[in-house]
């Protein structure tokens, strides 16, 4: 026999929902109004790691950094992809060697292609 969900049985997971919900806004609600409230002129300057502010944060900044860092995050998160391959080595057999040998041509491919564009150069 095949058990149908009906919208009734979901009534305690909406009503547990709604529970949670209406603690967390209560207790930001509350907590606001009961909590102190002393407003100085340390409290109401900005604090970036311990740094005196300097000057305006919308200073213009080299391409050059953002490119290094995707650049970074790409090549790392495709050396990520390697791990389990190379905890799974001896299953994948030669099928699984020849798949990675075209995935770390087609990441050497990248990465000539990044040094012939002159990418990471600094000048």
């Amino acid at each position: 026999m095949e058990v149908q969900s009906l919208p009734v049985n979901y009534l305690p997971i909406i009503f547990q929902m709604l529970v949670a919900v209406g603690f967390v806004v209560t207790t930001m609600f509350v907590t606001h109004k009961i909590g102190p409230k002393r407003v100085t002129k340390d409290k109401l300057t900005p604090f970036e790691s311990g740094i005196e502010v300097i000057g305006n944060a919308r200073t213009p900044i080299s391409i050059k950094y953002f490119l290094v860092a995707i650049l970074f995050v790409l090549f790392d998160v495709e050396v990520i992809f390697m791990y389990p391959w190379a905890v799974n080595f001896r299953e994948l057999g030669v099928d699984g060697m020849l798949e990675m040998f075209i995935f770390m041509g087609t990441l050497l491919l990248g990465f000539i292609y990044v040094i012939k564009k002159g990418a990471l150069n600094w000048d």
